[in-house]
């Protein structure tokens, strides 16, 4: 090497060169400083990044919730509408099923009632037999209490079944209860009362099975009238 040119100093030479100390501690602060400090980016620029990801996310979530939220408003307005559904539809059903029990019970009444009137017309006959037939003989009077019991055997089942006769004689004449098939000018009753009952009547608790066929009392006729008839 030339003489003038600076050599370079061995690691002994530089040890113990008094100013080796602050040289190595300014190299080690110099790469400390290259390995921390970001390269060619300027203060501030990542931290404005994240905080646009951030509101983004935020519109992203409260656009997800309003949309759930509408989805629980129809949801909630379609079970509304269900519910309404079925309360109509078991009202409907609660009105036919009652409407259709008193359908039955009315066929079953009306069945009954029919039933009971043709057998009514088999007392009547009873009665007329009762009323008309003298026994002479000990076989006649036989036969006659084996119809009477007949009878009374089924009086006493329409009886348990609520069938029950009408006492009209003495009463006041009721459309309702009677059917006047002949009117008697008299003084001995009331006018519009009941004198006798032709064909018997019969009800079924509250229920007219068949009305009573009975004369019913007229006013007296005065000897005017009589003359003028005369």
């Amino acid at each position: 090497m030339m003489g003038d040119e600076h050599q370079v100093e061995t690691v002994e030479e530089l040890l113990e060169d008094p100013q080796a100390d602050e040289i190595i501690q300014a190299g080690l602060e110099a790469d400390v400083s290259s390995e921390t400090a970001p390269a060619d980016a300027p203060v501030g620029s990542t931290s404005d990044e994240e905080t646009t990801d951030y509101e983004a996310a935020f519109l992203e979530l409260r656009s997800a919730y309003a949309s759930k939220e509408r989805e629980c408003e129809a949801l909630k307005a379609q079970t509304e509408e269900s519910k309404g559904q079925y309360l109509r539809l078991a009202a409907d059903f609660e009105n036919f099923r009652r409407r259709n029990n008193q359908e039955r019970e009315g066929l079953e009444v009306q069945i009954k009632i029919s039933t009971l009137t043709e057998l009514l017309s088999v007392v009547d006959n009873f009665e007329r037999a009762r009323s008309q037939l003298k026994p002479q003989t000990e076989g006649e009077t036989a036969i006659q209490n084996s119809y009477q019991g007949i009878y009374k055997d089924m009086v006493a089942r329409l009886k348990k079944i609520g069938v029950a006769p009408m006492r009209a004689e003495g009463q006041e004449f009721d459309p309702n209860l009677h059917e006047a098939l002949l009117r008697q000018p008299t003084a001995d009753h009331p006018e519009g009362t009941v004198i006798d009952q032709l064909v018997r009547g019969y009800m079924m608790g509250d229920r007219v099975l068949r009305h009573a066929q009975v004369r019913v009392a007229a006013a007296p006729e005065d000897d005017e009238s009589s003359d003028a008839e005369s």
